[in-house]
């Protein structure tokens, strides 16, 4: 039997943090009814989830099967790559905005127009590279806002370790972390080329020797959607099972 598909809509949210008018991309899962609240998953990098994640048809078929509980999943975009970086890197102090809008700005417009479970363990961040990286330090930030974190292969770095160690109620996070064996060489937006791995097993560490709810695993790949979007499915799972 075929799944019953969820539906894509696109929005838009008048940004003050950010100075910006941001286009979003909302999946509401088939049968979705104002009478019912859902589980809420927002991604930074959106288009990237949608396009190269398909996130939105992974959940068709993790609701179908069972898996999960059913959820709204909002993509949050960014204009250039430029932008991107100002806004997800931790050294940029432009990331203190970004976090700021997704608390202040985008959960209370998500709230307004969308029937999502007031709670939160009922609202997970998610993001590749960068964008997880903007996801986690969001989530140390607003730990009553957003309770669970799923990051593919952060960008990991001294500032990023720091606020992990310095986080004072770490058995309130739940997190999903993967990163990929041959990220020892990854070329960033930039032009550089940054370790990922040694970082990401550092910090590792750092989340395993304290009582975070914790998952972790390596991949034998790359950073790329490639292998990101095999994990999808296995996050969802962990972080909001049925």
């Amino acid at each position: 039997m075929a799944n019953i598909e969820g539906s894509i809509t696109e929005a838009t949210i008048e940004s003050e943090q950010l100075q910006c008018t941001i286009s979003l991309s909302v999946y509401l899962p088939a049968n979705y009814t104002p009478l019912k609240s859902y589980r809420l998953m927002i991604c930074q990098d959106g288009q990237d989830f949608f396009r190269f994640g398909r996130v939105h048809r992974q959940v068709d078929s993790l609701i179908d099967e069972l898996d999960i509980e059913e959820l709204i999943v909002v993509g949050v975009p960014y204009p250039s790559v430029e932008t991107r970086r100002t806004w997800y890197h931790p050294n940029n102090e432009t990331h203190v905005a970004y976090t700021r809008f997704l608390a202040c700005e985008l959960l209370p417009y998500i709230e307004k127009n969308y029937s999502v479970e007031p709670l939160a363990e009922a609202r997970m961040l998610a993001g590749d590279s960068l964008a997880a990286t903007i996801s986690l330090l969001t989530a140390l930030e607003y730990p009553t806002l957003f309770k669970k974190v799923l990051l593919f292969s952060p960008y990991v770095n001294q500032a990023v370790e720091e606020k992990v160690k310095q986080f004072e109620k770490p058995d309130i996070l739940s997190i999903y972390h993967i990163i990929g064996k041959k990220e020892d060489v990854v070329k960033t937006t930039d032009g550089k080329k940054e370790d990922f791995l040694t970082p990401n097993r550092q910090m590792k560490e750092v989340l395993t020797n304290t009582s975070f709810d914790y998952t972790y695993e390596e991949f034998d790949g790359d950073h790329t959607w490639t292998y990101w979007q095999n994990y999808l499915a296995t996050g969802l799972k962990t972080l909001f099972p049925l």
